[in-house]
This record gives structure tokens, C-alpha cells and sequence, in this order.
């Protein structure tokens, strides 16, 4: 290799390492070689294992329980049941407000759902607990269920105030528009499946607890544990360096963690609590069910007048859930008279949560296929229609976009499609006995932000630790995060460890939202230039230094060597430096708070949502955003539906890493390809019981069902929306995808499928 060849690659790697570029992840040699030890992998002395009782009615009271023949079973060690399980404290939620109640019952009398928890075994051995939950008799005085949206005992539901958004005169302008659609559109319960089932092991120590459970909040959930139990948050600790998928699911402790960590402390010994599959579909919320009907007023020439939104979704008896639906129907188009309302929905079912993306998601569908039914209406070309009526600043909130590259990113993603070969005619496409639709539709997601800490560590032999308590579910921290060290403190990337998911080191708020990365970023580019500075602040004034009598003003580390900025004077590496002025490390704790900020404030702001930063704090409303293209290609014969092509184009601010960025939005594109053809929790109407929690039944997308997915970045650095300039990742890209698949499932055929999934049978009805 010439000294050319090595300048060449040696420049090459440094592009690799730095923020911005294409590292591969440096947790994947561990995952794939199986280093990577997950929550459950622990092998603890003394572990038993706890196996839950569900309920197998959908509303109503337990009037017995009969555990007589499982607890006389081999190896039981104990069985659970309202009355014999320990008395546990209320715990404050999410947002930090008090308990309703001044005490947790994880294992009910009263019924609310069809597998809530009423009881569990604990025994020696997984085997054993398992055989000896089969033996738990319970009877029940039944209830008539309110199985879902659809049922005629469901009523109105509860209107949600906090979810109007008005302006001008909407019904008024709508009336009076010479071109108006109103369509109501569905979509169903939807499940995060997750391949990693939730669980967890509890260890009591005296007063301490640790937990080791796959989180996406560690802080958080330490907070709930820490109430429960009613001892110092400090005496909690969680443990999850790696997340076998989690998608908005594994953010608070649930009554199985409760069960579990009651138990551990009743029986004096580690406790190990698996969910089976289908309990994995009722142990904690997917995404609600919603119903919307959006009614859009146009001029003649496509310019819209008015909007008005209607929608309800599905919330729990005993709990609440909002998925709000107007999220993205109130800012994507300019429109000078608005109305969205909403309301929620009791039904027998667990409390819905946070899956991919919430509100938005299910928001876009319905405003993105009505903006599809209006341009045809109209006969103007979709994207036209949309670049008619793009909005130049925050419609809502009124206030100029951070960065809003959607125009870049309809032009990139058409040009890259061949959109403008697109026949507008349904039907006027195809390829022998398939017809072939083209869709498209756009899509963003708010950027959230909040404040977190780490530590970076400079060690004698060179190398650097970062510490967080954030974590990686498969989205890169561990990645992202040592480019970000390896950039600022001027080091092979190689030689930075990042160390993540234990609730002992420096805190991170929730994993979700699509924040971690920009929130994390910045923590560690704060701490690792305060570590920076300090090892050059060493250099210049130690008496032992061999820079010190250089009196310069300031030394450059590059490649691990620090050295004089105009080359005189001595070049060391780190550890020859460290080992000269005798230090061990350096280390320096960095956070993105502001200076002001009290204790209680810093553990409200870990352990709670209540201090998250909202998107239109200043002057600046701050969001991602995407247009989707795709192509369908439908069986005129069977009705059959595939994705044959999908070309996206997004603007996600400055990526930290493209490579794992590019990831995400596929894996964001295959959740929606999932939600738009096959994805469907399907209810037992007589028992109100999910008939299809299983990966057999609950339909997901296989490689089979993926076609070639082309993804273009449009961004650019926004310095409104975090310290590094990105803007949200994970989220984004599954917002649009449905309709899409939809719209162009309706240019092929003529025929508008409005409810989730688009199924044959929808199709040949």
C-alpha cells in the first residue's frame, strides 16, 4: 500500500467513525456471536419461576379461587391470589401525578378483561409452575363485556377537550365548499409483537431490589418499582442492556412486574416471570382501535377550505388511553377554517399504549386517503394536490417550521419513483392479469424533546467508557453515541465502550418518541467536551506535563494523540500523557439541563414525562417528515394484494448515522406495510377474549411480503430541534405508509378499502 493508499483509507475511516457516518453497529458482533446477555439470560442462585392465572371472562367479579391441587403439586413454592399476595402501594403515573388509590392490586377481583391476572404459581422449576397454574380453579359472576367499538352497548364515548383544535368557522366553510368529501375510515387493535416476550427476574437484598427486565425506561420504571414497594428510589435498580424489540411497549412496570417482585420478596429468593405468547396480547396495550371521519371543503381548483375531523378511539374500563387523532390532520395543510374533536371509548380490554408512532399514525390514514379522494375528485394529480395546499408554517400553532424539507422530499421521492408516468385513470394500469396501483401519501412526526445526562470517562491506557442509563432496543445508541464520544474527544472509534441500560449510571429519560437519539447525543457530545477540555487543561498547567512548557494557548487530540495545533513541541498519545502526569482517568458528567435546575427537579425529569420539552416551545414548531411512494400490484383473478415497490423520502434533520438511520425507516415501512395488509387483533364477540395473540394467527409481515425499499434522505441540520442538528428517526417512517398502500390499492382497482387491513374479502365484496 502506497503512502497515498494509507492517507486514502486512513481519511475513509475517520468519515466512518465520525457523526455522520455509515458505522455498522458496534453491539452486532455480540448479538451475533450471542455475547449480548438479555434480561431473562441471567443465572442467578436459588432462581424459581412464576407462571400467571388469567381471567377467562371479559367483565365480571372472581367469586373463588380454588388452588388446594397446585399447591400440593410437585416443586410449588407458593400461589398468588388477590388474597394472599402481598399489599403493595399505589405508584404516581407517568406524568408524576398521585395514585388514584392508596394501594396496587396486580392481581384483581374485579374483571375488566379477558386474561387480566387473577392469580400465579411459583415453583422450583418453569415446568413445574406451568403444570401447577393449569390446576388453579376459578369461578366468576359474569357480566355482559363491551367487546369494542363496534358494540351496541359502547355509546359516544367521553369527549376529550384537551383534543379540540379550532379555528374560523369549519361547518359553516365546509357547507359552503363546491367540492366536499366525508369519509369515515377504521382501524383495528393493533399489537407491538415484539419477538422478545415481556418479563422479567426480581432479586430482593434486604431493602434492595434489582430488576432485571428489557425497558425503555429505566429511571422511570425504577420510580414505579421504588413506590410500590415504598423504599428509597436509590435502593431500585434496573438492569436491560438489551431489548429484543419493544416498539412503545416496554416503557412502565405492569402487573406482571409487580407479581413477580412480590413474590421474590415474599419467598426471600429470585423470582424469574415470562409471559407466553398470548398473554403478550393482553398483559399490557397495543394501539387503540380508532374510528375517524374527516370532511374536507375545496375550491374548484383544489385549494382547501375547510376541514373538519371527527374521531373516537377505543380506551379500557378501568383506564385511559388517548390516541390522538387530529395530531397530524390539524398541521399538514394549509386551511384557513379547522375543527377536530375527539372522543374515547370504554371497552373490556387492557389500557392501550404507545405503539409506533401513536396518533400520528392512525391521524395520517385518515387525512391522507380523504386528501387522495378529493384530488380525484377533482382530477388533479395527488402530489399536485398537496403541493396546492402545503402548509408554510404550523397551521395549529401558527408559528414558522424548524426545518421543513417536504417539498425537497415529494420532488426526490417522485422523480425517484417515476411518479410522472403515473395514468391517472384507476384501473388504466397493469401487467397481464395484475393490476398495478400507484399511491402515495405524506407523512411526519413531532420532534419530542427532553434532557439526559452522561458520563464519559477517559481511562490511563487511552481508551473511553460512556456511561447512561438510556438504552438500545436495536435502533444504534450504543453505536451513535461512541461516534459522538469518538468525534469530540478526537479518538479511534474502536477504542470507546459505551455502557447503557442499568438505572445506576448517569440518567436518561424514556426511550420513545424518537428522542433518545437527539436528547443522548447531546448529553454525551456536553460531557465528552467537558472531559476534553480537561485532559488539554492538564496538558498546558501540570508541572508534569511535557506540554507545559510549550505556553500554548491551546493542544489538538486527533487519532488518540495530543499534540501542539502548529506542530512543535512533543506528541503523545493519551495513555503515554495520562501515564506521565499520574492519572488513573478523567472523567466528566455532562447534561443537557439548564443550570438552574433543582434535585427534584432532575428526578422529575428522569422518572417522569411531566418536564418533556413540547414541539412548539419558542418560536418554532419542530417536526420530521416523509412522502411516501408506492406501488401495489393486485390479482385480478384472486384479489390478492402485494407491495412491489416503495420509495420514501425523509427528512429527518442531520443523521447521526445513515446506515442505522436507513434501518429504522425500513423497519418503520415494513410495520406499515404490516399495518395496511395484514395486522388485525381479532375479538371474540361472545367472550370479548383475542382470538388470534399468537405469531400463527396475528398476521405480520414476512421477507415473503417485503418488496425492494428505497429510502432518501432530504434533510437538513436543524439546530432548532437538538444540539447536533437531527431531528426524529424511528418514528417517522411507518406515519403514511398505510394510506399509500391504500391510495394505490384504489388507483389499481376503483375501489376504496377505508378500513385496516385491506383483505381480500374487503376487495371482492
Amino acid at each position: 500500500m502506497t503512502v497515498h493508499d494509507m492517507k486514502h483509507a486512513a481519511s475513509d475511516s475517520a468519515r466512518l467513525e465520525a457523526v455522520g457516518g455509515r458505522l455498522s453497529r458496534v453491539d452486532g458482533p455480540a448479538k451475533i456471536t450471542g455475547a449480548a446477555k438479555y434480561a431473562f439470560e441471567q443465572q442467578l442462585e436459588g432462581l424459581v419461576h412464576a407462571v400467571l392465572v388469567g381471567a377467562t371472562i371479559a367483565a365480571g367479579k372472581v367469586t373463588a379461587i380454588d388452588t388446594r391441587a397446585a399447591e400440593t403439586a410437585p416443586g410449588v413454592l407458593a400461589v398468588l391470589t388477590p388474597d394472599t399476595i402481598m399489599e403493595l402501594k399505589g405508584a404516581s403515573d407517568w406524568l408524576g401525578n398521585p395514585p388514584s388509590q392508596p394501594t396496587y392490586a396486580p392481581l384483581v377481583r374485579e374483571v375488566t378483561f379477558s386474561g387480566q391476572h387473577v392469580a400465579a404459581v411459583v415453583a422450583e422449576t418453569f415446568e413445574q409452575a406451568v403444570a401447577a397454574a393449569a390446576l388453579v380453579k376459578v369461578w366468576y359472576d359474569e357480566s355482559p363485556a363491551i367487546v369494542d367499538l363496534s358494540d351496541g352497548k359502547a355509546g359516544d364515548g367521553i369527549p376529550i377537550d384537551a383534543m379540540t383544535k379550532e379555528w374560523g368557522d369549519a361547518q359553516a366553510a365546509f357547507a359552503a365548499a363546491p367540492v366536499r368529501v366525508c369519509v369515515a375510515y377504521n382501524t383495528p387493535r393493533e399489537f407491538q409483537a415484539a419477538m422478545e416476550p415481556h418479563g422479567l427476574i426480581a432479586r430482593w437484598e434486604g431493602e434492595e431490589l434489582t430488576i432485571w427486565e428489557p425497558s425503555q425506561w429505566l429511571d422511570g420504571m425504577a420510580r414505579t418499582y421504588a413506590e410500590w414497594f415504598g423504599v428509597p428510589f436509590e435502593n431500585v435498580r434496573l438492569v436491560s442492556p438489551y431489548i429484543g424489540g419493544g416498539f412503545g411497549s416496554k416503557a412502565l412496570a405492569l402487573a406482571h412486574s409487580a407479581v413477580a417482585a412480590a413474590a421474590a420478596r415474599m419467598l426471600g429468593r429470585p423470582v424469574k416471570l415470562v409471559l407466553n405468547r398470548p398473554q403478550n396480547f393482553t398483559s399490557y396495550g397495543g394501539r387503540a382501535a380508532t374510528r375517524q371521519t374527516v370532511a374536507i371543503g375545496a375550491d374548484s381548483d383544489g385549494r382547501i377550505q375547510s376541514i373538519v375531523h371527527r374521531g373516537v378511539n377505543e380506551t379500557a374500563v378501568d383506564g385511559m388511553w388517548v390516541e390522538p387523532l387530529g395530531s397530524v390532520t390539524s398541521i399538514m395543510y394549509a386551511t384557513p377554517n379547522f375543527s377536530s374533536k375527539q372522543n374515547v371509548v370504554r371497552v373490556n380490554t387492557v389500557v392501550p399504549g404507545a405503539k409506533r408512532a401513536p396518533g400520528e399514525n392512525p391521524s395520517t390514514f385518515g387525512i391522507e386517503c380523504a386528501i387522495d379522494e378529493l384530488a380525484h375528485e377533482l382530477g388533479i394529480d395527488p402530489l399536485e394536490m398537496r403541493l396546492i395546499n402545503y402548509a408554510e408554517q404550523d397551521p395549529h400553532a401558527k408559528k414558522a417550521w424548524s426545518t421543513r424539507q417536504l417539498r425537497e422530499a415529494f420532488a426526490a421521492g417522485a422523480e425517484a419513483f417515476g411518479w410522472a408516468k403515473r395514468s391517472p385513470q384507476p384501473r388504466s394500469m397493469r401487467d397481464g392479469r395484475q393490476l398495478i396501483g400507484w399511491g402515495m401519501a405524506a407523512g411526519t412526526y413531532p420532534v419530542r424533546r427532553a434532557h439526559g445526562e452522561a458520563v464519559v470517562k477517559l481511562m490511563a491506557d487511552g481508551s473511553v467508557e460512556v456511561e447512561s442509563s438510556s438504552i438500545d432496543m436495536g435502533q444504534g445508541t450504543y453505536t451513535i453515541l461512541a461516534q459522538t464520544a469518538a468525534e469530540t474527544l478526537g479518538v479511534p472509534v474502536e477504542h470507546v465502550s459505551v455502557k447503557l441500560g442499568d438505572s445506576h449510571f448517569a440518567r436518561a429519560g424514556v426511550t420513545g418518541g424518537s428522542r433518545l437519539a437527539g436528547v443522548m447525543t447531546g448529553a454525551v457530545y456536553k460531557a465528552a467536551g467537558q472531559a476534553l477540555d480537561e485532559l488539554i487543561g492538564l496538558a498546558l498547567s501540570d508541572p508534569r506535563s511535557p506540554f507545559q512548557k510549550l505556553q500554548a494557548n491551546t493542544l489538538s487530540v486527533k487519532d488518540g494523540r495530543i499534540a501542539s495545533p502548529r506542530g512543535e513541541g512533543p506528541e503523545l498519545s493519551i495513555a503515554e500523557f495520562m501515564s506521565a502526569v499520574g492519572r488513573d482517568q478523567i472523567e466528566a458528567k455532562g447534561d443537557t439541563l439548564p443550570a438552574s435546575t433543582t434535585p427534584e427537579e432532575r428526578y422529575k425529569n428522569y422518572t417522569t414525562i411531566a418536564m418533556s420539552i413540547p414541539h412548539t416551545e419558542g418560536d418554532y414548531s419542530r417536526h420530521s417528515w416523509c412522502a411516501h411512494f408506492v406501488e401495489v400490484r393486485v390479482d385480478e383473478d384472486f384479489g390478492t394484494v402485494r407491495v412491489s415497490r416503495v420509495v420514501s423520502a425523509l427528512d429527518s434533520g442531520r443523521l447521526y448515522n445513515p446506515k442505522l438511520a436507513e434501518s429504522q425507516w425500513k423497519g418503520g415501512i415494513i410495520m406499515g406495510i404490516g399495518q395496511a395488509l395484514l395486522e388485525e387483533g381479532i375479538v371474540d364477540r361472545r367472550h370479548g377474549r383475542i382470538v388470534n395473540g399468537n405469531f400463527a394467527d396475528y398476521m405480520l409481515p414476512t421477507n415473503a411480503d417485503i418488496p425492494d425499499i428505497q429510502t432518501i434522505s432530504v434533510g437538513i441540520p436543524d439546530p432548532h430541534s437538538s444540539a447536533l442538528g437531527g431531528k426524529g428517526v424511528g418514528e417517522l417512517a411507518i406515519v403514511g405508509i398505510a394510506p399509500a398502500i391504500a391510495n394505490a390499492v384504489f388507483h389499481a382497482t376503483g375501489k376504496r378499502i377505508r378500513d385496516l387491513p385491506i383483505t381480500l374479502e374487503k376487495l371482492i365484496e
